[in-house]
């Protein structure tokens, strides 16, 4: 992977289920301030529903910042837009520059590295489920081999814990008691 791919998988982020990038690295991918992205954005609103585009609530912004240094030191006066993988897509279509349809590219590659290194592990934890769905079974049946035994002790305990039903005197009786 290159290092421009690299330094955009750093800059993706899973929030709310989806993998993000901030209106702020994009800006900075793009070469053009955050609040010139963000006016564009909104600008062309209807091509932005909310799976493609959404705003961090507070909470969300707080635990971004409290993870990653970098934003510590972000001092915006707004919550930060992030964008999924739509979403970026339909910015190279408001940000009509050559540099934008470049990064855009670029995006997208890691985008696509990403869901493939994701794949090719679902595929090595699908045998890995398959091996200790295996392993649980064959324990399973080494415990219900010696289920009957079990019962068997636990029986024998109860019963020599139990107080005797009939109660026999032994010795002698005499009449005086």
């Amino acid at each position: 992977m290159t290092d421009k791919l690299l330094q955009i998988q750093n800059m993706i982020y899973e929030i709310r289920g989806h993998k993000v990038m901030l209106d702020s690295d994009l800006a900075q991918l793009y070469g053009v301030p955050t609040h010139r992205l963000n006016e564009a954005v909104k600008r062309n609103a209807k091509r932005f529903p909310h799976d493609f585009m959404f705003q961090l609530t507070d909470e969300e912004w707080k635990n971004q910042r409290s993870q990653f240094a970098i934003f510590s030191k972000d001092t915006r006066k707004f919550k930060p837009y992030v964008f999924t993988e739509h979403g970026i897509l339909m910015l190279s279509s408001v940000l009509n520059s050559d540099r934008a349809i470049d990064i855009n590219i670029q995006i997208m590659k890691t985008f696509v590295h990403m869901r493939h290194f994701a794949l090719s592990q679902s595929n090595t934890n699908e045998e890995l489920r398959k091996l200790l769905m295996l392993h649980i079974e064959n324990t399973d049946y080494k415990f219900s081999e010696h289920d009957e035994a079990i019962k068997e002790i636990i029986c024998a305990l109860n019963n020599l814990i139990e107080k005797p039903k009939v109660v026999r005197k032994i010795g002698f009786r005499t009449d005086n008691g």
